[in-house]
């Protein structure tokens, strides 16, 4: 997904979250922020974590940080 839209807005600059490219659903066409899926990225960092680990780390580490204008939109989708 993340791919698709890179090709096709290649003049429009994307903020990715690290290592969560696979967590990419989409993106929203007014502010051309980057839509991420809670669920898909929390399984990300299970393959490394236990599931209570990586939610802890994704709501302390990731869900809270701001890098701007184009800081990516989290889904929480159940």
């Amino acid at each position: 997904m993340l791919e698709q839209i890179i090709n096709n807005f290649s003049q429009d600059e994307f903020v990715k979250a690290e290592g969560f490219d696979e967590g990419v659903i989409g993106f929203d066409e007014v502010s051309m922020r980057l839509i991420y899926s809670v669920s898909k990225c929390l399984h990300i960092l299970e393959k490394d974590m236990t599931p209570e680990d990586a939610y802890e780390y994704f709501n302390y580490n990731v869900l809270g940080a701001y890098v701007g204008e184009k800081t990516p939109i989290w889904c929480w989708d159940y």
